[in-house]
């Protein structure tokens, strides 16, 4: 019997092409795992109406971790032209599987490290070491979302809040809605995990990203957590910022910076920005952990018009590869795996199309499995 047992959904596009070259780099590390593959993705909304079929989380449950590629995602109207003809007309409604499987196994903490590796000719500056952690589960994400708004949804808001009585006379199918929760709990969560890593790998500060100035209830919610938690760790400080002026400090001064830590969409944000620092989406991993489960992924997408050309680059993949053998406690192979990325890149031997060079996906997979030999 293997000592883990890991999902593996490569999902859509460029999904099965990355993550089949960190199989390759798993089979060298000789990762005693059973890798139990699973359906999700565009294939499954357009044929079944569901891209998470039920079986898939099932299939979840027994399991430790899961491996996860790319998936394909589009507007609500556009999604629903593509379904099967038996399907149209049915009622089903396109959801982001990522996003379901973030929130039914409470997958709260999104951690995205963006370090710039050497000799990497995309990087913004070769000193970039930042880690983003941002809020999984809640923020404008929740999915709590009117359109139409009903008349006495938008009543009963005037009547509590006045800025919305301009709105009450606009017509239903006029007006939608997109709430910003955020709760204590977690918002007090995702600050602790981030000073808790600062502190276990030397970083001298976590940096708080809001807009507290215009969002007041909420991005206060979260500063007034962030202050709290800060109390509790003297010797890493505090950094408060709004994310617009946090998107220019990056670009003009990302080495300053080390833990950033933010709400769902700003957390999405600023991690995208941080990762073009360092080469782009092509290098950007990601961990989504929670309590008793954790799903690691790429942060890009399905790339459909690259799907099966064996031509991007999969050091997303693989760097996400290495962030669950940390999970998985597998910290040698961790090691290894990091230190033989950075090898590959600062040699430059082996690149692939988005670094200038003419190297396939199979090929930057199997230099990094030799350097792990």
């Amino acid at each position: 019997m293997a000592k883990h047992k890991i999902a593996y959904l490569p999902g859509d596009g460029v999904g099965n092409d990355v993550l089949e070259a960190a199989r390759i780099v798993l089979g060298t590390l000789r990762l005693d795992a059973q890798f139990v593959p699973g359906d999700v993705g565009w294939e499954f909304w357009c044929n079944e109406g569901n891209p998470l079929p039920d079986r898939t989380v099932e299939m979840l449950k027994t399991t430790d971790c899961c491996l996860f590629g790319a998936i394909t995602s589009k507007p609500g109207e556009e999604a629903a032209k593509e379904l099967a003809p038996h399907l149209l007309g049915q009622g089903y409604v396109y959801f982001s599987p990522i996003v379901k499987l973030r929130q039914m196994f409470n997958l709260h903490t999104n951690i995205r490290p963006c370090k710039a590796f050497k000799g990497n000719p995309l990087n913004h500056r070769d000193d970039i070491d930042i880690v983003v952690f941002r809020e999984n589960t809640e923020g404008l994400y929740s999915g709590v979302e009117l359109h139409p708004v009903p008349r006495e949804v938008m009543a009963f808001l005037a009547n509590y809040q006045p800025k919305a009585k301009r709105f009450i006379h606009v017509s239903p199918e006029d007006l939608a809605i997109s709430v910003r929760v955020f709760t204590r709990q977690a918002c007090h969560s995702i600050v602790n995990q981030a000073f808790l890593y600062a502190g276990q790998h030397g970083y001298r500060t976590v940096t708080v990203v809001e807009k507290a100035n215009v969002l007041r209830m909420t991005g206060g919610l979260f500063l007034a957590e962030a202050r709290k938690v800060a109390a509790q760790f003297p010797d890493i400080e505090l950094w408060e910022t709004n994310v617009d002026a946090m998107c220019m400090w990056l670009v003009k001064n990302p080495q300053i910076y080390g833990v950033l830590c933010a709400g769902n969409m700003f957390g999405d944000i600023i991690s995208d920005l941080a990762a073009q620092l360092v080469g782009g989406l092509g290098f950007a991993s990601s961990a989504n952990i929670g309590d008793e489960y954790a799903l690691f992924e790429p942060t890009h997408g399905s790339a459909p018009k690259y799907a099966g050309l064996n031509k991007v680059n999969p050091l997303a993949a693989i760097l996400s590869a290495q962030l669950m053998l940390t999970y998985l406690k597998e910290d040698d192979k961790a090691q290894v795996l990091e230190d033989a990325v950075a090898r590959v890149i600062a040699e430059g031997k082996v690149r692939t199309y988005d670094m200038g060079g003419s190297a396939s996906t199979t090929d930057m997979a199997e230099e990094v499995a030799k350097f792990c030999r």
